[in-house]
């Protein structure tokens, strides 16, 4: 059977106005596979994960450590998609030459490309030395949680003329200086269409409505695995933590009322009773359980 083509960052490029671009978050090796292996073209290792993964009330408190750690444990379980590792708060802010060195590690530890969120003056001089170190950079604009403290929380972007227009010149800074790729989060869908069509790079939406040439949700939210946040943009396609937790509370009761482990199907025993009289001795008769 033929192998899918890895996707690369030239493909993707190429899927604007051609075909519609998949993307999921990935936080681990299990979750790698089943986005990779479902097929999806971009697997973003999200500093979400600080949310959804460790248990933050935000992105901000994750490390270059934290992201590493997972962006590896990623790119295990992946064969097919490009793989984003998502920069984190403070990796990107403080030096321009730090920024090319933390997104250097980013392409060690197996992403193919980095993600790095806003578009004024400055973060356009961070991601062009980015590009300039041959590391490919995806755009974030709109919603950037990691402004979450600057813009009073998860709410949003643009809904003025004046806010729109600022979103529109960061973007299309962000494309005229290089990004193979810019995600729209959490912007009205008329500035989401209107942006996608003055870039020439493929936007990627989520909360910035059906006009983009792709989407992105969180592996968790799409699952109904995390339930802190419930966006409007977030489309939940199963209920697995509820069947998970219906799973353990099956197995919990199970072990409680001795139902669990089965004494045959699920137990190893002696191989015959002469065994078993060698460990506990003739005074003492152990039957051989029945093996159905």
């Amino acid at each position: 059977m033929n192998q899918p083509k890895r996707v690369t960052v030239p493909t993707v490029k190429s899927m604007k106005r051609a075909q519609r671009i998949g993307m999921l978050t990935a936080y681990d090796y299990p979750s790698a596979k089943i986005v990779d292996s479902a097929g999806a073209d971009i697997i973003l290792v999200g500093d979400s994960l600080g949310m959804v993964v460790l248990g933050y009330p935000d992105t901000l408190s994750v490390t270059m450590d934290d992201m590493i750690h997972h962006t590896r444990a990623v790119a295990r379980g992946v064969a097919h998609a490009l793989i984003v590792g998502d920069m984190p708060y403070m990796s990107y802010h403080v030096s321009i030459e730090e920024s090319v060195r933390n997104a250097g590690q980013f392409i060690r530890a197996g992403a193919q490309a980095v993600k790095i969120e806003g578009g004024k003056a400055q973060r356009i001089k961070t991601v062009e030395a980015i590009l300039d170190a041959e590391i490919p950079v995806m755009g974030h604009v709109g919603l950037t949680p990691q402004s979450v403290n600057v813009v009073g929380g998860f709410k949003l972007q643009g809904k003025n003329a004046d806010d729109a227009r600022r979103l529109m010149d960061e973007a299309i800074a962000l494309d005229q200086a290089g990004c193979f790729s810019i995600v729209l989060e959490c912007v009205p869908s008329e500035l989401a269409a209107l942006i996608t069509e003055r870039v020439s790079a493929p936007t990627i939406g989520i909360g910035a409505g059906p006009t983009c040439d792709g989407q992105v949700l969180v592996f968790h939210d799409l699952l109904g695995l995390y339930d802190a946040l419930a966006p409007k943009f977030v489309r939940k396609y199963a209920d697995t933590g509820k069947e998970m937790r219906a799973a353990v509370e099956h197995y919990l009761q199970d072990v409680r009322s001795g139902r669990f482990p089965d004494g045959n199907t699920e137990s190893f025993h002696m191989s015959t009773t002469e065994e078993l009289k060698k460990l506990y001795g003739d005074a003492v008769v152990v039957p051989m359980p029945k093996v159905n």
